[in-house]
């Protein structure tokens, strides 16, 4: 593994600062970048910890605190171990800062982040890989839609209701994506049921979106995030080998 520099930086957005982890070779060379869209529980220890281990594959990898608008990371009071059904008060704070962010604001912030990347000098030129967790996943999806010209490829892990039947979700994107797209579905997941599975699918084909979804059989909601009750190692090993690999094909 290549030795890995992370930092701290600010991203200018229209509504603010966002506060951000940037991790990429120490090597003071550009690489090929890559956006990491958080889970609900924000940017923490193990967020970063998977930001290092992607730039020391070789990628400058930015992940900024997309509740930016709720104030800095940390937001919520996190145990080391998160176990939501131990602690229901967590999701009480958490929910109405999720809920805030609507598509066109995180669109407006994604924007910013693309932006900030095009010109950062460890940053190689050129369209962008976006991966992203749970919540992240949707943020994934609708951005690939969004700056079709900026991503060049789109993952997404235990993402939730990414294809409702509401005027907003996000598979009704598909039709504007150029970027590859992989995704990795939770089997026990509520938050993305089987005929949610089969329309983003649907939606992808007609569309003619280069894709791949797999459904991850065993594995909860959440299951890459070691510091959770959700984790899944089986699916979380799958996860990266993936993600890896859309990647190479990538760049």
């Amino acid at each position: 593994m290549t030795a890995v520099q992370g930092t701290a930086v600010d991203v200018p957005t229209e509504d603010g600062t966002a506060d951000a982890y940037l991790a990429h070779p120490a090597d003071g060379a550009a690489h090929p970048a890559v956006l990491v869209f958080m889970d609900a529980f924000g940017l923490r220890p193990q967020l970063r910890s998977m930001a290092d281990r992607l730039a020391g594959e070789g990628y400058t990898v930015l992940v900024p605190n997309v509740f930016h608008r709720a104030g800095r990371a940390p937001l919520f009071d996190l145990p080391e171990f998160i176990d939501p059904g131990a602690r229901p008060e967590l999701f009480e704070r958490i929910t109405p800062v999720m809920r805030a962010l609507t598509n066109d604001l995180a669109m407006r912030d994604a924007g910013a982040y693309l932006r900030w990347l095009a010109d950062s000098p460890v940053a190689a030129d050129g369209p962008v890989a976006l991966t992203g967790y749970c919540m992240g996943a949707r943020l994934s999806l609708l951005t690939a839609g969004t700056y079709p010209e900026r991503v060049a490829a789109a993952a997404g892990f235990h993402g939730g209701r990414l294809a409702t039947d509401t005027p907003d979700s996000p598979h009704l994107v598909a039709g504007d994506i150029t970027a590859e797209l992989y995704f990795g579905h939770a089997d026990q997941d509520p938050s993305l049921p089987p005929e949610q599975i089969e329309r983003l699918e649907e939606a992808l084909t007609a569309a003619g979106v280069r894709h791949h979804c797999e459904v991850y059989a065993g594995a909860p909601h959440g299951f890459t995030q070691a510091d959770t009750a959700s984790y899944h190692e089986e699916g979380d090993r799958r996860h990266w080998a993936a993600l890896l690999d859309l990647l190479k094909r990538t760049f």
